[in-house]
């Protein structure tokens, strides 16, 4: 395994998520869904980072016994997301709570008090996303431990601002819990910048994707290593009746067809051939499976290629620790670039 470089400008500015997450690095593993399984997630927790496991529509069964494959590979610190439109929600929390995990990740909405209370009585650290000031102060007095701000550079589902925007909305008004920064980041000089800013440290996910420890399908590996950030697109709305939920992938066949079908669809409605629930389902249920048909199957015309904006950093297929020990380099030399010795000030 590769060794971290040292790192101690890093180390110190990001002790607080240090702190927070129990590892190395504040260096969160972004959750995807069918990639962030136990051979990747154990693989950032042993290499220092704090893996993720994406329970996604993962079943209670299927969620325990990803807990317990990722619990065999590693005993350093990991979370769970879990995501809050699940229909078996209530059992995916016990399976947390039962399998005493230490932090879970509440995405996909607002979570309710009650479900921050039932955690944390549990002595589960709760994060949350928070898409701006206002949610971010809601989720605090809700009781959350800790925050992630995703900007609309992330890959898969998305909000409307950026990265740089939110982090400068809530990182100087927001002070109480540790705030990570997601959403683009892909080399240490993103990552300088934000501990500079005031994040308690960051979460990444499309950098991982090509890890030599990743699942996800040789074929769409190199998809992801022949892309450019331009590549990176969000899903188009043709219709502002018919809502499209913004999702960041790889431009391919099945986007360009997604566009005609809702071309196609919406046609059918305006001609009365569709009721607007039927127009609806069939523009919902177009990507039903794609997700499964990229990273498993390696289906890179018609599976979705989620991915972030940062995919241009993603350039060969190489072990977690050697990502991570480039990142910490970089890191390590941004964070020396704003604050030299004084020596170095002086002269």
């Amino acid at each position: 395994m590769v060794r971290l470089p040292p790192h101690p400008r890093l180390a110190e500015a990001s002790a607080r998520g240090r702190s927070f997450l129990g590892t190395e690095l504040a260096f969160m593993g972004g959750a995807m869904t069918w990639v962030s399984e136990r051979m990747l997630v154990s693989a950032l927790s042993n290499a220092g980072a704090f893996g993720v496991l994406a329970c996604g529509s993962m079943g209670p069964e299927a969620l325990a016994a990803e807990i317990d494959g990722t619990r065999a590979l590693t005993d350093r610190p990991f979370g769970v997301n879990l995501i809050l439109v699940h229909p078996e929600l209530d059992e995916l929390v016990r399976v947390c709570i039962d399998r005493r995990v230490s932090h879970v990740v509440l995405a996909g909405g607002l979570p309710s008090r009650e479900l921050v209370a039932r955690l944390r009585d549990a002595d589960v650290k709760v994060m949350a996303f928070a898409p701006g000031l206002a949610v971010a102060k809601r989720l605090v007095r809700m009781g959350v431990h800790g925050l992630i701000l995703e900007g609309s550079e992330a890959g898969g589902h998305i909000g409307p601002v950026s990265t740089s925007v939110l982090a400068q909305e809530v990182l100087p008004e927001l002070s109480e819990v540790p705030v990570f920064v997601a959403g683009g980041i892909g080399h240490g000089e993103g990552i300088a910048a934000f501990l500079g800013m005031g994040a308690a440290g960051v979460q990444m996910g499309t950098i991982f994707v090509c890890a030599s420890e990743s699942i996800v399908h040789p074929e769409t590996k190199r998809a992801y290593i022949r892309a450019s950030a331009r590549d990176a697109v969000v899903s188009v709305q043709l219709d502002p009746e018919f809502r499209v939920i913004p999702v960041r992938a790889l431009a391919n066949e099945a986007t360009k067809r997604f566009v005609r079908t809702q071309q196609e669809v919406i046609a059918r409605y305006r001609a009365g051939e569709l009721s607007y629930d039927e127009a609806s389902l069939l523009i919902e249920h177009f990507w039903a499976g794609a997700l499964r048909r990229a990273v498993i199957e390696g289906d890179v015309e018609n599976g979705s290629l989620m991915a972030g904006q940062s995919v241009g950093f993603v350039r060969a297929e190489r072990p977690v620790c050697e990502i991570l020990a480039e990142l910490v380099e970089q890191s390590e030399r941004a964070l020396a670039r704003r604050h030299p010795p004084p020596a170095e000030r002086e002269g």
